[in-house]
């Protein structure tokens, strides 16, 4: 049985509407602020769509990479939810929603080659850089995953590696070398709803989703990583269409950079 809340969607989207008024393919106003905390991150940055909020901090560690590619450093992306942002986020351990966000970014950057993580190998075998991305969503409105990605870039963008004295990092002193970003892959958050494709939705309509396919696509329109969500499935024909809506939207998101 279909609630109510459901039922009052489906009947604006028949119409050709949305709770807000905007066409389904349209997002709310986009901000991107870069170097928001220059004292305690070695990047950062806080996008905004429409009421929706987040802050991506990037710091850097040297560890010793992973035996598997000793001469590779790598990315570790932690999203936090908290109530601050949400009354539905909970305090604690990582939910399954933070997982999962934290999971979509990663994706993208990864399999996008964003980094060149072979730039970021100190001595092989022994040291390279680690590089943080850490994602706290200070208000949602909505679409976190596209919000969280694009502040992702945007931080990784405006990052500069620390000093190094004595193999040591002298946090809050930064050199003037960038990192070695070589791709700027963007997500777009596809929702079906019934019949309809939205992007940038509501909390509402997150609420009512009938599937979600976060696509992430690099600059030419190639496809890097996809992740669906919703508990109902989507045919070739419904995928087909949404990522031809994402790769017209991340052009779109792109030029916020």
């Amino acid at each position: 049985m279909i609630d109510i809340t459901k039922q009052h969607i489906l009947t604006t989207l028949s119409k050709g509407s949305r709770e807000d008024e905007r066409a389904f393919t349209a997002y709310r106003p986009i901000t991107v602020e870069y170097g928001i905390s220059p004292k305690s991150a070695e990047g950062s940055a806080r996008v905004t769509i429409g009421k929706t909020e987040v802050v991506v901090g990037i710091k850097l560690e040297i560890a010793s990479p992973f035996p598997d590619r000793p001469d590779e450093g790598t990315i570790i992306v932690n999203a936090e939810l908290l109530p601050l942002s949400n009354p539905e986020f909970e305090s604690g351990p990582p939910s399954v929603e933070a997982i999962e966000l934290s999971r979509v970014v990663d994706r993208a950057i990864r399999e996008g080659k964003a980094l060149d993580f072979k730039k970021l190998s100190i001595t092989p075998g022994e040291k390279a850089w680690i590089v943080l991305i850490d994602i706290y969503p200070i208000n949602d409105d909505g679409n976190l995953f596209d919000a969280a990605a694009l502040g992702s870039i945007a931080a990784l963008k405006n990052a500069k590696f620390p000093k190094v004295e004595d193999d040591k990092i002298s946090y809050g002193h930064l050199t003037n070398q960038s990192l070695p970003l070589e791709q700027l892959p963007i997500s777009c958050t596809v929702l079906k709803i019934g019949d309809s494709f939205l992007v940038d939705p509501l909390n509402s309509e997150e609420g009512q989703m009938d599937a979600r396919l976060t696509i992430g696509c690099l600059e030419d329109g190639n496809i890097c990583a996809l992740q669906k969500g919703g508990n109902a499935g989507l045919t070739i024909q419904d995928v087909e269409k949404m990522v031809e809506i994402a790769q017209e939207k991340t052009q779109e998101l792109r030029r916020h950079l």
